[in-house]
């Protein structure tokens, strides 16, 4: 018997009429793969559920911090810059005054006294603090024996007491018995006065902080110096570089996050200097290494002029935001 075309259709395989198997028009096929059923989300509903379910998580592990991070970090911020508009005094009695400790700011010799000394402190230490951490460094990248041992030991003065290493360095430089005086006296130098000249304070206080922080810039830049890849530096050797030259044009801009991260990190630590000062020279000789914060010391706690020593305070921080913006500018703009 000779067969029509609508003999060929299977049962099973309808137009979607009551009381028929198929499918209507237009619905998608279903098979064993395919989960997003009545009830169930599709598969990009759940991952992005389950992305949120994670954010989630993680904002709640870090909730904690993140809320004494903006209390004690925020907080006191604020507090600064309500203070630093009003005359407060120890008692609690404030009235507001606006932009008068600015302007007072702004005519007082001292300020701009300290700030000279805080800017010239930092451009020593700075220099001297990435210098030693970064020759250190380069150091204990190239060194295999007792690697570990030399980098627990160029690490410790950064985990030391800043007075306890400022005592030692002030005994270092003493004029009769220091160590460095006597050093000298052999090769028949001195005795220098070093904490007592208004030319070397500065210097020397730079040099004992730098040899106090280095430590912590240097772990960084060595953290940076092994994950600079293997094969960059072998291919310059194959090229016939030299060790300074494979330092300069290979090392060092691949490194370039890295330094920018460490120097901002140590300038904004040298224009916070003040222990180091009030332990070795208490900001002598004739207010040679009398710092920004040491002004901030003694407006707040010495004279108790609650108001003018925030807005020293709120100065600080603009001038540390735009060394770090110039900073940015000039080494860190290529580090992306």
């Amino acid at each position: 018997m000779r067969r029509t075309a609508t003999d060929s259709i299977a049962p099973d395989e309808g137009d979607g009429l009551p009381g028929t198997s198929g499918r209507p028009p237009g619905a998608k096929a279903t098979g064993p793969g395919d989960r997003s059923g009545p009830g169930r989300p599709a598969p990009g509903a759940r991952s992005r559920i389950l992305r949120r379910r994670e954010a989630l998580a993680g904002l709640a592990f870090v909730a904690p911090m993140l809320v004494l991070f903006v209390v004690f970090r925020f907080g006191p911020t604020l507090g600064a810059a309500f203070l630093s508009v009003t005359d407060y005094r120890l008692s609690g009695e404030w009235t507001f005054i606006g932009a008068g400790n600015y302007t007072r700011l702004l005519g007082d010799d001292l300020f701009w006294e300290s700030l000279g000394v805080t800017a010239v402190y930092t451009v020593l230490y700075v220099p001297m603090t990435v210098a030693l951490a970064l020759g250190t460094a380069v150091l204990l990248h190239r060194t295999l024996w007792m690697r570990g041992f030399f980098r627990g030991l160029f690490f410790l003065p950064y985990v030391t007491s800043i007075v306890l290493a400022a005592v030692i360095w002030k005994w270092i430089y003493e004029v009769q018995d220091g160590l460095l005086n006597a050093s000298l006296g052999v090769i028949g130098v001195g005795p220098v006065d070093f904490l007592g000249s208004e030319s070397l304070v500065l210097p020397s206080i730079a040099a004992a902080s730098a040899w106090k922080g280095f430590g912590y810039s240097m772990l960084i830049l060595l953290a940076g110096l092994q994950s600079i890849p293997r094969e960059v530096t072998e291919a310059a050797t194959i090229d016939g570089a030299s060790g300074w030259q494979r330092f300069r044009w290979v090392t060092l801009p691949l490194l370039r996050p890295v330094l920018f991260f460490v120097l901002v990190i140590e300038a904004i630590l040298g224009f916070q200097v003040f222990d180091a000062m009030y332990v070795m020279t208490a900001g002598g000789p004739v207010r040679a290494s009398y710092s920004l914060v040491y002004f901030l010391y003694d407006s707040g706690f010495k004279f108790f002029d609650f108001g003018y020593a925030s807005a020293v305070g709120l100065v600080l921080f603009l001038v540390v935001l735009v060394f770090s913006l110039v900073q940015r500018r000039l080494i860190g703009r290529d580090a992306d």
